[in-house]
């Protein structure tokens, strides 16, 4: 199980390696996470577990941000593509210091699968955006409607020493959140990662539905 102590060591030796072997690998995914948000010029993005900025390319003109993430050696690399337009910052994305209702969208790439309490997360992303405001999550997520295999959980126990996992469902993460799922599309390794588009919503997810 990952936890912050472990991932800040993780992504220290991760961030002068990231981009040079996993930037055109997740490409696609983030191409088509930034399609799906559909970002328009005046918005305020968040963008939570900015990593080394490989999203902020991808933000359209006119368009304010901020990033958050706990790794200070990812946000380095990020400080050297960040437009001016957005502010980047320090901190744990379980524990969002932002004002509520604060942001027009927001960006989990690659987050959801990382970060030790996945559901406090995105709770925290949800509170951020304003009444209607969406979010959106390139990540890995297991199968709904069946558990999760043993073996699925072996071998995330095992990347989890890389600073990630591969048993985490997107049903059980988005039960009680203020949120619903406006679309789900397969992405790279065969639909093995997903992107997600969500909605900030005044009802919470019902427990058990698992249509995600």
């Amino acid at each position: 199980m990952p936890s912050n102590r472990w991932n800040l060591i993780v992504y220290r030796a991760w961030a002068p390696l990231y981009d040079g072997l996993l930037e055109r690998l997740f490409r696609p995914g983030r191409e088509a996470a930034a399609q799906a948000l559909a970002l328009r010029s005046g918005e305020r993005v968040l963008l939570v577990g900015v990593g080394t900025g490989l999203d902020l390319p991808l933000l359209p003109p006119g368009v304010t941000g901020l990033g958050i993430d706990l790794s200070p050696s990812m946000l380095a690399h990020a400080r050297r593509r960040a437009p001016a337009t957005v502010d980047l910052h320090c901190g744990d994305a379980a524990v969002l210091d932002v004002a509520t209702a604060s942001f027009d969208a927001a960006i989990l790439n690659l987050v959801l699968s990382v970060v030790p309490d996945p559901a406090a997360v995105l709770s925290q992303t949800m509170r951020a955006l304003r009444p209607g405001g969406r979010a959106v999550a390139f990540d890995k997520f297991a199968p709904e409607g069946q558990p999760v295999a043993g073996s699925r959980r072996v071998l995330s126990a095992m990347s989890s020493a890389f600073g990630t996992t591969i048993d985490r469902r997107l049903g059980d993460l988005i039960v009680g959140q203020s949120c619903r799922i406006v679309s789900n599309e397969p992405s790279i390794f065969g639909g093995q990662y997903r992107v997600v588009l969500l909605r900030r919503t005044d009802e919470p997810w019902p427990n058990g539905d698992r249509r995600a």
